[in-house]
């Protein structure tokens, strides 16, 4: 079963996202992580790429190992900025090889001190990759996109972006994962337009816990993700207090996700930012919710 096979079954989607180890660091601690990640029984667990694709083979590694060795779902990204079209045949194979037939492509950022326009580009836009992955592989690949509720951050005219993004999904994109947010609202509007164009495949929503407020505020300049009213609030009143503010930012990610899964959406994707504890206590706060959301429905009676 490919990961966009899960989507179909009217239950919600719980997945995890984690980034290899640095090259400096030894691959081999990323392993401790993915054991309590498991632990926590989530749908599949996703694996960045890095920019550039400076951890490629390390997340073809880790990708292979969450599926073979640990028995769970991987996602594995793919950036095509700076990649010609035989690298990516070559991961792309490697991924096949390993068991994996599910691959988030992705357009991706530059290596550090250098522009995009800097960058040799074979594909030009994460379309671009989407279709070369439909007209060699076929259906081999469960194809996975990213979605912007709030615009992306090269491109503030939100109506164009979801052209953009209709066009990758008619290139043969499966399902969506969103970029951080923190204010539902933003996430409905964009649900509500995207469906209006006819976007429909699944869209699950991208939630980061807010543990750390220097992180936070470098990686909402980097997406464009806006901070709420409440959020700032938090950040200001706990900055200095760590333990607190991770106390708060879990709440906060929790009460996200009960609104979000009450409201039905397709699924939920939480960046752990290689905190499995993070994860573990937003996991144990919505169990009975999910336990409730995956009943299996009762079959109608026919009179």
């Amino acid at each position: 079963m490919k990961i966009k096979d899960l989507f179909p079954h009217g239950r919600p989607v719980v997945s995890f996202e984690i980034f290899p180890p640095k090259r400096d660091l030894p691959i081999d601690s990323i392993y401790a992580t993915i054991e309590e990640l498991k632990s926590l029984q989530p749908d599949f667990i996703s694996v960045t790429y890095g920019a550039g694709g400076s951890t490629k083979e390390r997340t073809v590694e880790i990708a292979s190992s969450i599926r073979n060795v640990y028995g769970i779902r991987a996602l594995a990204h793919l950036t095509c900025v700076g990649t010609s079209k035989e690298e990516a045949d070559s991961i792309l194979k490697e991924l096949l090889s390993c068991g994996i037939s599910d691959v988030l492509a992705l357009r991706g950022d530059p290596p550090a001190g250098m522009d995009i326009d800097s960058v040799p580009r074979h594909f030009r836009y994460a379309a671009d990759l989407v279709a070369h992955i439909r007209r060699v592989y076929g259906d081999a690949f469960s194809i996975g996109g990213a979605a912007y509720p709030e615009g992306h951050v090269e491109c503030d005219d939100i109506e164009l972006s979801l052209l953009h993004l209709k066009a990758k999904v008619e290139m043969g994109v499966d399902f969506l994962i969103t970029q951080l947010f923190f204010e539902n609202e933003a996430f409905y509007r964009f649900l509500e337009k995207a469906r209006g164009i006819g976007i429909n495949v699944p869209i699950s929503a991208g939630i980061m816990p807010v543990v750390n407020k220097k992180q936070i505020e470098r990686i909402v300049t980097l997406c464009g993700a806006s901070i709420p009213p409440k959020l700032a609030r938090i950040l200001s009143k706990y900055a200095d207090a760590p333990e607190a503010l991770e106390d708060a930012g879990v709440a906060y990610a929790v009460d996200q996700i009960v609104d979000l899964l009450s409201s039905g959406a397709d699924g939920v994707h939480i960046y752990t930012m290689n905190r499995p504890w993070v994860a573990r206590r937003i996991m144990e706060s919505i169990a009975r919710l999910l336990r409730e959301l995956r009943k299996p429905k009762e079959r109608a009676e026919v009179s």
